[in-house]
């Protein structure tokens, strides 16, 4: 059972996840091989998850103004960085669904709960492909297994998020041209439509995972469909889908600013081109580092400098006449505790997270006015 106050994201503090969760696709990607062979193979993928998560904390260094560092990682490849990320004051997300499958399946069955233990992240993740396009028994079966989920998770009270997409059929790649227009015209409401569906079968996660927007107007409508469940309320994430980082860029820049909206996870745009240079030779460990700390850095910056000057997170907001929360203050504090590297510290993940809340609390307290008698 989950124990303590648990991070939750939000418009005001925001999660920014790196995310490494790949399992089949990051054999092929790093080995050219669908599925490591040997204990050679096998140590050399973990050891880029190893140079993954290093190049986070590298980003890192000098700590973040506001929000959450995170990394979304699977316990196949990647339990040593689950565990030490726990440990740095990470947030720390993980997959529970097996990787590859076109159809949602659960990576170890039955026994799914005992490994969400064993690891106690702060979240745990699915990834589901649905088109309301689908026949009628595919979407019902991805619904009634996602609903048992979330049965499971409200009933032992853990957090836990669904990574959603919504891949084009034939016929509609057809209509839309391509790729990027059916992503502008059409996914915003094919998007809305499958939330709605996935609402009234009782699939309710803390946070839904989603495929950036083109445009605006595209964003604030699968922003609404989220809302409207009023009885369980949930917070929205963009993902990088593998993307050239300048249209990573313009999807973080279209969602930044929307209230609904809490943060990224962004994974092999982040990290690919390094590792994949790495291992082959044509740059050194530490240029590896350096380029997966800078993309990192990079997208966290972006994200937090497009977020809307009047919301809550800005730290410009903040009243400095307020004396326990000056702006320099606030940021001293959240550099001290937000992905800092912690391991020689007395101050474990309970109280971290603690006096984040309690920020979080003071930025309340002097946004609303007081009234007046």
């Amino acid at each position: 059972m989950p124990v303590g106050v648990r991070f939750s994201p939000s418009s005001a503090s925001p999660l920014f996840l790196l995310a490494m969760d790949h399992r089949h696709s990051f054999a092929e990607t790093i080995l050219g091989v669908p599925k490591e062979r040997d204990s050679s193979e096998l140590k050399k993928l973990r050891d880029a998850k190893w140079v993954i998560y290093e190049g986070a904390r590298r980003a890192l260094a000098e700590g973040i103004s506001h929000g959450r560092p995170g990394v979304l990682v699977d316990e196949h490849l990647g339990s040593e960085v689950a565990r030490r990320a726990k440990q740095d004051g990470f947030v720390l997300v993980m997959p529970i669904e097996k990787s590859g499958t076109q159809l949602f399946e659960l990576e170890y069955g039955e026994k799914f709960a005992a490994h969400v233990e064993k690891f106690d992240p702060d979240f745990f993740k699915l990834l589901v492909r649905y088109n309301p396009a689908d026949d009628e028994s595919t979407r019902a079966t991805q619904i009634e297994r996602l609903s048992r989920i979330s049965e499971w998770a409200h009933k032992v009270d853990r957090q836990w998020l669904v990574e959603l997409l919504v891949p084009p059929t034939s016929q509609q790649l057809a209509q839309y041209e391509d790729q990027y227009h059916f992503d502008e015209r059409a996914r915003p409401a094919l998007t809305a439509e499958t939330l709605t569906a996935m609402r009234e079968g009782g699939v309710h996660p803390t946070v839904w995972k989603l495929e950036g927007y083109e445009t605006t107007g595209g964003a604030e409508e699968v922003l609404r469909t989220v809302a409207a469940d009023r009885k369980h309320p949930a917070e929205c994430i963009v993902l990088g889908r593998n993307a050239p980082m300048p249209r990573v860029k313009h999807w973080i820049e279209t969602a930044a600013p929307l209230s609904g909206f809490a943060g990224f996870a962004v994974g092999r745009s982040i990290w690919q081109e390094p590792l994949e240079g790495l291992l082959g030779g044509q740059i050194k460990r530490k240029e590896a580092l350096e380029s997966i700390a800078a993309r990192y850095r990079t997208l966290i910056d972006d994200y937090s400098a497009h977020q809307h000057p009047s919301s809550p997170h800005s730290p410009e907001a903040i009243p400095s006449k307020n004396p326990r929360l000056t702006p320099d203050r606030e940021k001293k504090i959240r550099q001290a505790l937000s992905g800092a590297d912690t391991p020689d510290t007395t101050v474990p993940a309970w109280m971290a997270d603690t006096l984040l809340a309690e920020i979080d609390a003071l930025r309340a307290e002097v946004a609303t006015p007081a009234s007046g008698h």
